[in-house]
C-alpha cells in the first residue's frame, strides 16, 4: 500500500518548496523538483532517477508512470500548496541531480550540432534555448560558466521538459573550448562586430554554434578561438535579438545545410 500525505505540515512537503525556492539546498541535497505529468515522464525517458513521486489521491497507482522508487498520494489541499501551475495533472516529482560534467557527455552522431550559451542568467531564456534544443534535435547544449542553477524550477517550466530531451554539460568557457579543439568540433561565435553573416557559412561539419547574453555578448576568448565570427544581418533600428530567437536562426540554418 502507498504511503499518504494530508498535512501541509509535513517535513517532506517543507522540504519539496524548500527545495523550489533554494539552489543551494538543490546543490547540497543532489535534488530538485519536478512538476507535471509530462515534464516528469520526459525526465524518466531522459534517464534521471525519480526519488519519490507524489501525486494528487485522486489518481490511480495505475495511471502513473512506471520508474520512480517511492510513491505517495497527497490530499488536494497539500496538491495545491505544492503545484506552482493548476494544469500539472497531479504530479510533482523529487528527482536526483544528473552530472553534467563534460566527460559524461556522449554523442552518438560523427557531425555534432552543438549549441553553447555562455553566462546565460534569466530562466526564460534558458528555457527557450532547450525548447529549440529539442525542436532542432541538437546533439548536446553546453552552458559556459553557469550563472543559474539549471534545475531552477522556472527553467524547467519553460523548457516544457525540454531540459531533459537534449544532453546538457556545463563548464567553463575554457574548458569547453578545449573539449571542442579536442573532438575537432568547430566553433562559430554569434557577434556584431567583425563578422560575416551566417549565411555564407558551412555547418554541416562538426559545429558548435555559440551564444552570449543580450546585453554583455561573448568574452573575447569565444570570439578569439572561434573559426568564424557570424552576426545575422537586421534591418531594422534595434541591433539585437533575443538570444533564444538568435540562436534557433542560427541552429535551423544549419539542420537546413544538414537536410533537416
Amino acid at each position: 500500500m502507498n504511503k499518504h500525505i494530508s498535512s501541509q505540515s509535513n517535513p517532506l512537503v517543507k522540504q519539496i518548496l524548500q527545495l523550489k525556492l533554494k539552489s543551494k539546498l538543490r546543490k547540497t541535497s543532489g535534488l530538485f523538483v519536478v512538476e507535471g505529468r509530462r515534464e516528469v515522464q520526459l525526465a524518466i525517458d531522459g534517464g534521471c532517477k525519480i526519488e519519490t513521486l507524489l501525486f494528487s489521491d485522486k489518481l490511480s497507482l495505475e495511471s502513473l508512470p512506471i520508474g520512480p522508487n517511492e510513491y505517495i498520494s497527497v490530499s488536494e489541499a497539500v496538491y495545491d500548496k505544492l503545484a506552482h501551475r493548476g494544469t500539472t495533472e497531479g504530479m510533482i516529482a523529487l528527482v536526483q541531480m544528473p552530472k553534467h560534467e563534460l566527460s559524461h557527455l556522449k554523442m552518438a552522431s560523427s557531425t555534432p550540432l552543438i549549441l553553447i550559451a555562455e553566462a546565460p542568467e534569466k530562466p526564460g531564456n534558458i528555457g527557450a534555448l532547450f525548447r529549440t534544443a529539442d525542436a532542432a534535435k541538437l546533439d548536446a547544449v553546453l552552458i559556459a560558466n553557469p550563472k543559474t542553477d539549471l534545475y531552477n524550477p522556472n527553467i524547467i517550466r519553460s523548457s516544457v521538459g525540454g531540459i531533459f530531451t537534449v544532453p546538457v554539460a556545463t563548464g567553463s568557457t575554457e574548458e569547453i573550448i578545449n573539449w571542442l579543439k579536442t573532438k575537432h568540433i568547430s566553433i562559430y561565435a554569434a557577434a556584431l562586430e567583425q563578422a560575416e553573416s551566417y549565411q555564407q557559412i558551412d555547418f554541416t561539419a562538426p559545429t558548435a554554434i555559440v551564444v552570449g547574453t543580450e546585453d554583455q555578448g561573448l568574452s573575447q576568448l569565444w570570439l578569439e578561438s572561434a573559426q568564424k565570427v557570424i552576426k545575422i544581418p537586421m534591418s531594422g533600428q534595434i541591433d539585437s535579438l533575443n538570444v533564444s530567437v538568435s540562436a534557433a536562426i542560427l541552429i535551423f540554418e544549419a539542420k537546413r545545410q544538414r537536410g533537416f
